[in-house]
């Protein structure tokens, strides 16, 4: 098995991934919500007053890998009880980029929500 995949075992760690290394406790980040299998904190270069990544605790590289695994589920979830604490009840936004096209730059699965003002549509 190389790294990053994931096994029948349990979860895969890529050493090389900064998010890894997050749910590790390698690399400082101001957690925000944790559950058994995604972790919430915030992002370091905010887009709207609230900016949340919320990420899969296992190593896949893109939405569509967590999804086939049965993960998404596990992050929607966490980004929802964010939400909730965040007091985001006027609205907010959760976007997965997935794949260079779109804009993905750390390939590791990570959900942005965003909220805390008015967002437009289309986004880009």
């Amino acid at each position: 098995m190389s790294p990053g995949q994931s096994s029948a075992d349990g979860p895969a760690r890529d050493p090389h991934c900064l998010f890894c290394s997050i749910v590790e406790g390698e690399v400082p980040a101001q957690v925000v919500a944790t559950s058994e299998h995604a972790i919430a904190f915030r992002d370091l270069n905010p887009q709207a007053p609230t900016h949340v990544l919320v990420i899969p605790r296992h190593h896949a590289a893109t939405a569509a890998e967590t999804a086939a695994a049965g993960g998404l589920d596990a992050v929607v979830s966490l980004a929802v009880q964010v939400a909730k604490d965040e007091e985001l009840e006027q609205g907010y936004r959760m976007v997965f980029n997935t794949g260079p096209d779109a804009g993905q730059s750390v390939f590791h699965t990570h959900l942005h929500l965003l909220g805390g003002r008015q967002l437009a549509w289309p986004p880009g």
